[in-house]
């Protein structure tokens, strides 16, 4: 049997990138699976992009506040745009601190200016 490569889809959705190129964790005292992250990360570039001090994140097993800290943060050669979250977990309580790296934004940013621009109806 040979394998064959799938065919291009232009109306198949690219793949999200790997979170660790989008947030950079400072500290976390829940555990943080890739869909706490990206959901993480989702509300922060939601804040970070309307200049909003802080917005609800929630999902089946999380529920939160995420803080725009407003600060910019340095880890090592990682810089970007501080957040603070406060979650209820099924775990209990939780803390996240965590920065949207300068990689993640532009990587954003270059999704966001490729979307079709929205139609515009007559009636």
């Amino acid at each position: 049997m040979v394998a064959t490569r799938p065919e291009y889809n232009p109306r198949m959705p690219e793949p999200s990138p790997p979170y660790w190129l989008l947030i950079s964790v400072l500290f976390s005292s829940v555990p943080l699976t890739p869909a706490l992250a990206l959901m993480l990360h989702q509300a922060a570039y939601d804040l970070y992009s309307r200049d909003a001090a802080a917005g609800q994140v929630g999902g089946d097993i999380v529920s939160g506040l995420v803080r725009n800290l407003r600060k910019e943060m340095l880890l090592g050669t990682i810089a970007g745009p501080a957040f603070e979250a406060e979650l209820e977990t099924a775990r209990g309580p939780g803390k996240v601190r965590f920065l949207l790296t300068r990689q993640g934004l532009e990587l954003m940013r270059q999704q966001g200016s490729e979307r079709p621009a929205a139609r515009e109806y007559l009636n």
